[in-house]
């Protein structure tokens, strides 16, 4: 009975060669740094945003379209409504929220974190040194940081992220992120924060940011980590005929 259970709890530990090559086939694909090859079509959405975003800095037709779209808003504006400042996270935050229930992406926890880390850095400076040197004044007259809208942006980084890392997965991960950045967008020009100018240079920003951040990994990544060896582990069931064991082995 006992050299039965052994039996049982051997065969049930280690899986059949194909099943264990599959497994660490796949854990080493999630582990690969993966190269986002630099293209210059990739560079036209943001770009045409941005562009829109700078030229309606100056453009008397484009301040035109910006006022009449504020007061049509102002028109209809009950209260505010915040969501906006919960929903830029929203994208970025749902790549680990998928990864948490199993659904994983192009890259493991480190490098997707060290990738949105680079993203946000570039967004945010770019965002920041933009507001200090246009100060345009919000359309509802608080403050004169109105270009271009961080929260737009910081929507925009985390939607070409939630895209980057599970595009091959399914279209459908980048489409609600995207969708959820436009309507963060959507909800800073209703709130009367920003102009549609600010929303279009902040979403073009973001995505950018990102694009760039993936771009740029693979030298980071050499560079960061050049000395990394890598660890291999192992699980091993082990019985001696009256004792049942299992060993973890690691090797750094």
């Amino acid at each position: 009975m006992k050299k039965s259970i052994a039996l049982i709890f051997t065969c049930t530990l280690l899986p059949w060669p194909g099943a264990a090559q599959d497994t660490v086939r796949k854990y080493n694909d999630r582990d690969t740094i993966r190269k986002s090859e630099f293209h210059y079509k990739k560079l036209i959405l943001p770009s045409i945003l941005i562009g829109y975003g700078v030229i309606g800095l100056e453009s008397d037709q484009l301040k035109t379209w910006n006022l009449n779209l504020r007061d049509e808003v102002k028109e209809d504006i009950d209260e505010r409504i915040t969501i906006d400042d919960f929903s830029q996270w929203a994208p970025a935050l749902s790549v680990y929220a998928l990864n948490n229930i199993g659904v994983a992406g192009k890259h493991n926890l480190r490098d997707r974190s060290m990738i949105l880390a680079t993203s946000y850095l570039l967004m945010s400076a770019t965002v920041l040194s933009l507001k200090t040197t246009t100060r345009i004044e919000r359309p509802d007259g608080s403050s004169r940081n109105s270009f271009p809208s961080g929260h737009t942006a910081t929507a925009f980084a985390g939607a070409e992220f939630l895209w980057q890392e599970y595009k091959d997965q399914s279209i459908w991960y980048g489409v609600a992120g995207y969708a959820v950045a436009t309507g963060t967008g959507i909800f800073r020009i209703y709130n009367n924060r920003h102009w549609l100018t600010d929303v279009a240079a902040g979403a073009g920003i973001g995505i950018l940011s990102t694009k760039a951040a993936y771009w740029m990994y693979p030298w980071l990544h050499r560079t960061l980590f050049r000395n990394e060896t890598k660890s291999t582990s192992m699980l091993a069931p082990s019985y001696d005929g009256s004792h049942i064991g299992v060993s973890f082995l690691r090797r750094f």
